[in-house]
């Protein structure tokens, strides 16, 4: 071959590997499916219609497609999305009245299993140890039959073993390989959180909190808990309470709020707290030993609520029969930033 030729031949191999690389350097930066990087929000739709959902919103909520699991898949949701939880490229959306899980593509959201086995009142889950841990509240008017279901995560099947737990399981979460159950007592009230060993399955300690706890954040070596309180139609009126327990030694410090106040929806972000609280948003240094006197935003009536990149999404449920709205405020300027209606009773916030 002559020096010509063999000049052509390289520098077509040049072209063609160049090419490759742009190729592949494109499909690095094109969304992993028609969901990614934005909004997911559940919606728990009307108790008994079989009408939840998950709507699909973009970050600045511009675009809004509601029903995505219908659309994908060709088949409603279920009855009651309580929560969605994710793992690795998977979302599994709990449906509390239908006793199922949904397990999607959280990109595409296209169905990869349903688990409809061995769950009685799903709440909420959290993964450790290659398992995922669902709380379970029973019969709600029975106080003995709560407990947590335990599926593996390779075959979406539930196992045999439960855990039994205290009354009315509902938030959890999970650092290494110790899962954190939040008790706020299903019908009645509870002040308690199990700590759960993902090795073999028991439960390791409990720890006293304030009356009712409502919310969970993960933050390094603390888990935040923060507690409405007792509500006055018990007539029992306690205080809420936000906790902070050291998980290296479970030791428990807390600041009290005012008998009539009960905050709730816990979120964190960049050193801050931020929880609802009477139709206003308060924000705190996370090593403040106070409480906020003054709201950063206020005239809100929010059904969820969480935080990200600086912005604070919350939702209204608005009369709980029509269909709900999203709002997004800029905390660096407590201002609202945008605003759309989404479908009917929204719960929470998901960021995908």
């Amino acid at each position: 071959m002559n020096t010509k030729k063999l000049l052509l031949l390289f520098l077509c191999v040049g072209l063609l590997f160049n090419s490759c690389s742009d190729d592949d350097d494109n499909n690095n930066n094109e969304p992993l499916g028609d969901y990614d990087n934005g909004i997911l929000v559940s919606h728990e739709g009307n108790f008994g219609m079989g009408n939840a959902s998950v709507s699909y919103v973009s970050y600045d909520l511009s675009t809004v497609e509601n029903n995505i699991f219908n659309n994908v898949n060709s088949t409603l949701l279920g009855d009651t999305a309580q929560s969605i939880a994710f793992n690795g490229n998977f979302a599994y959306i709990v449906l509390n009245v239908s006793n199922k899980i949904e397990v999607v593509n959280r990109y595409t959201f296209e169905s990869v299993a349903t688990i409809n086995t061995g769950l009685n009142n799903p709440r909420y889950i959290a993964f450790a140890n290659g398992k995922g841990y669902v709380t379970n509240w029973g019969d709600g008017f029975v106080t003995t039959d709560d407990y947590i279901a335990i599926f593996d995560v390779a075959s979406n099947t539930i196992n045999a073993q439960t855990i039994a737990v205290e009354e009315g399981p509902e938030e959890i979460v999970a650092s290494g390989n110790s899962v954190y159950v939040a008790h706020q007592g299903g019908f009645n009230q509870n002040n308690v959180i199990s700590v759960i060993d993902a090795n073999n399955d028991v439960v390791s300690t409990t720890i006293t909190v304030g009356d009712v706890p409502n919310s969970l954040v993960l933050e390094g070596n603390n888990l935040w808990v923060l507690s409405g309180g007792k509500p006055a139609w018990t007539g029992d009126e306690t205080a809420g309470k936000l906790s902070k327990i050291n998980i290296s030694n479970n030791s428990v410090t807390s600041i009290d709020f005012a008998t009539t106040e009960h905050p709730n929806y816990l979120a964190f972000e960049n050193g801050k707290l931020y929880y609802y609280m009477s139709g206003s948003v308060y924000e705190m240094d996370d090593s403040s030993l106070t409480l906020p006197t003054t709201a950063n935003i206020t005239g809100v009536n929010f059904y969820g609520m969480t935080v990200n990149n600086s912005v604070l999404y919350g939702v209204d449920a608005v009369d709980f029969v029509s269909n709900g709205s999203l709002f997004a405020y800029d905390l660096n300027t407590n201002a609202l930033i945008n605003s759309t209606t989404v479908n009917i009773i929204p719960g929470d916030v998901y960021f995908n």
